[in-house]
């Protein structure tokens, strides 16, 4: 059987899962209209559960294996999380009726990662019985942070940049209407501070406008999502949190999945609406860039199997937290870190169309593609 057979076999397979099964359910009755309601309380309940799980496995994980196996397919996590923001910004940013500030922000949550596809992506490979490296979850935060921190600071220097132009436009213009140059006058003579207090102020305004960048990775360290997964990575680490890992955490993981997944799918089509509000270039975004980011990432972690033995379970998780796009704490980071970009715009995207993509489409597909490299499943 050829490698394109095989693939097109795995990727049907894939689709066919109970995991994505229940978001496209979801999709389904929120379409039909059904007022079935699942408390945010809830849903916060079945993240947290979740995450602190993946973390308490890459702990326990770590804690046992060869901390320098991690190394290469961490160092490609950060790469990929600041790539995909450049992506966005000298891509979606150039099209029609695109704001700059929105792409950018755009990119930074696209770069940052979903914790429940990740969750989706793991529960697969298991019932695929693919090999995976326990502490592959713990690369979550290596992609995440860089590119919410990247996100913001490109938003804020560009924003700077854009506000000091409009500044040194306004004062020429106010210059030369109150000006009458004469033969011997000058009309490009910069304006230097007249006292020793002005130019002070002028270099604490300039102070002022720097991004700081540990505000941002403190608040992504903050996020409920990132919280829970580093408070499982910690225990599993420092602590012997086995017997509870295997009574508790590990025979619900798949159970509370299902239900985060259907409220996913009703989520995602409630927030259709929303893309109608901005450009319809958002949604060709949605749609392809996920596995634009997964693909580069699968490429990146193909080199870390083939030089280090990263397993081909292990790239695809690279290759769908790439594809991700964050749904629990990129958007308040951003929305804080980026006040000027439009969350119709980026939260649309990434919530309507960018992560029921990379939960039916990038992992079946990523999967596919890896037994296909593999040999078959």
């Amino acid at each position: 059987m050829d490698f394109w057979s095989l693939f097109l076999m795995d990727f049907v397979k894939q689709l066919q899962s109970p995991t994505l099964g229940f978001l496209i359910g979801g999709m389904v009755i929120a379409a039909l209209g059904s007022q079935l309601v699942i408390p945010e309380a809830i849903c916060q309940i079945i993240v947290f559960m979740l995450l602190t799980k993946i973390g308490l496995t890459g702990g326990i994980a770590i804690r046992t294996s060869n901390l320098t196996e991690m190394v290469l397919p961490a160092a490609f996590s950060v790469l990929v999380g600041i790539l995909v923001v450049f992506i966005a910004r000298y891509t979606l940013a150039k099209l029609p009726k695109v704001k700059t500030v929105d792409a950018i922000a755009t990119g930074g949550l696209f770069g940052a990662v979903s914790g429940s596809t990740m969750a989706a992506a793991l529960t697969l490979l298991e019932e695929q019985k693919i090999p995976y490296e326990a502490w592959a979850g713990a690369l979550y935060p290596f992609m995440d942070i860089p590119a919410l921190v990247t996100a913001i600071v490109v938003a804020n220097i560009y924003l700077n940049k854009k506000k000091h132009r409009a500044a040194d436009y306004s004062t020429k213009q106010e210059a030369f209407s109150k000006q009458s140059v004469g033969a011997n006058d000058y009309s490009d003579q910069q304006d230097y501070p007249s006292s020793r207090q002005e130019y002070l102020s002028k270099q604490q305004a300039a102070a002022d406008n720097r991004v700081k960048i540990w505000p941002i990775i403190q608040e992504s360290l903050q996020g409920p999502a990132l919280s829970a997964m580093l408070l499982g990575l910690a225990l599993g680490i420092f602590t012997q949190p086995e017997s509870v890992y295997k009574s508790f955490y590990d025979p619900l993981f798949r159970g509370l999945l299902s239900v985060l997944m259907l409220v996913m799918g009703m989520e995602a089509w409630s927030r259709i609406g929303e893309l109608r509000k901005v450009a319809q270039w958002y949604v060709v975004y949605s749609v392809v860039a996920p596995f634009v980011h997964g693909t580069i990432a699968f490429g990146l972690g193909m080199i870390a199997h083939y030089t280090m033995g990263f397993s081909l379970g292990g790239v695809v998780v690279l290759a769908v937290i790439a594809s991700s796009s964050s749904d629990i704490s990129g958007p308040p980071t951003l929305r804080a870190g980026i006040p000027s970009a439009n969350p119709s715009a980026y939260i649309g995207a990434s919530t309507a169309v960018g992560t029921p993509i990379a939960i039916g489409f990038c992992i079946p597909f990523f999967i596919g593609l890896a037994q296909a490299l593999g040999g078959g499943g």
